[in-house]
């Protein structure tokens, strides 16, 4: 699980540096947690493969990341063309999102599948940019629903946060089972999305 130190990785200068970094402490975290969170949604589409995705940042020549991600999806080569589930770290939070990101092909059927009756918990929250590490509370979901349909370049990502202070070492399972059952809440908007 994530601890006090996975989150000052992003406090190391340069790109090289805090690489290592992220792929010492972060990554195997990712492939713990994603392999379980991968169970969980397997469970639910038994007859759907899933592929766990882990961010490399390759295409980076000189900024080091300010944040680091895990995605879960249907597609072996990569996650970006149909909603996923993204497992991610900023340096002041982990977030769980289901997302829609980087303009996928079906957007505005996404958009329109969303639009349709659909309520969030109450500590959901959204991010309309999986590039910034500001988000927003679900009672703007309407609006940002209406903003992936309308704006070529909008994203939608939707789902819980763990402040950076929460992982102390204490609250290991607590947490781990926070984000199976944000797993289960996201499944049935899931399905939806995937709808044919």
């Amino acid at each position: 699980m994530f601890r006090k130190e996975s989150f000052e990785i992003f406090d190391i200068e340069g790109l090289e540096m805090r690489m290592q970094g992220v792929r010492a402490e972060i990554q195997p975290i990712f492939m713990e947690i994603g392999e379980q969170l991968k169970e969980r949604i397997s469970q639910a589409f038994p007859e759907q493969e899933f592929y766990l995705h882990i961010a490399q940042h390759r295409r980076r020549t000189s900024n080091a990341p300010e944040n680091t991600w895990s995605a879960i999806g249907t597609q072996k080569r990569g996650y970006k063309m149909e909603p996923h589930f993204q497992l991610g770290i900023w340096q002041d939070y982990v977030f769980l999102y289901l997302s829609i990101i980087d303009q996928p092909k079906g957007q505005v059927e996404y958009a329109q599948k969303l639009s349709s009756a659909l309520s969030l918990p109450k500590d959901f929250v959204l991010s309309k940019d999986h590039t910034r590490s500001e988000f927003y509370e679900s009672s703007q979901l309407e609006e940002f629903v209406t903003r992936l349909k309308n704006v070529k370049k909008s994203e939608l990502e939707m789902g819980r946060v763990w402040k950076a202070e929460r992982f102390d070492g204490q609250q290991e399972d607590v947490i781990l089972q926070e984000m199976l059952e944000t797993i289960d809440d996201l499944l049935p908007i899931y399905q939806k999305l995937m709808e044919d």
